[in-house]
């Protein structure tokens, strides 16, 4: 009975958080590029352009469900990178930032791991996914669309 309502719910506050880190990028395009600048990145106007692109349409995507197990593993593999590259082992001696960095690291994993468990559960009968599916009323498809298979 909570299934559609919980998995809704687990799209809306994950997919939000990606778009609106890429609002947030193409708002000071110009600051994102010099912060990937400072950690070595290549081409940092580009990794800019390019991350807030790819977050802001799986961010949509995991949102309203559509092609969510795909939206959600590369969401997942981004926020695990991008913890890593953006968070792991920064802080520069700093107590204080180095705390802060750690603790981004964590959330960036625990969210890989929500996007995971996404993956797995399927997005639910609340969904683009599950409306094109036409088995949300099926017990055996209850949370609609096509959730990850793993065996």
């Amino acid at each position: 009975m909570l299934r559609d309502p919980g998995l809704l719910i687990a799209r809306l506050l994950l997919g939000s958080l990606f778009v609106l880190a890429a609002i947030s990028k193409l708002s000071n395009v110009d600051g994102t590029a010099a912060y990937f600048a400072s950690l070595g990145m290549p081409l940092p106007m580009l990794v800019t352009w390019g991350s807030a692109g790819f977050e802001l349409l799986a961010g949509l995507a995991v949102l309203v469900g559509f092609q969510t197990a795909i939206a959600s593993l590369l969401l997942a593999l981004f926020s695990a990178v991008a913890g890593y590259l953006g968070h792991y082992g920064q802080g520069g001696g700093d107590p204080m930032m180095t705390l802060m960095h750690d603790q981004a690291f964590a959330k960036d994993l625990a969210m890989a791991g929500g996007f995971v468990a996404l993956a797995i559960a399927g997005p639910g009968a609340w969904s683009v996914d599950g409306r094109r599916s036409g088995r949300e009323t099926s017990p055996e498809h209850r949370g609609g669309g096509h959730p990850l298979k793993l065996g």
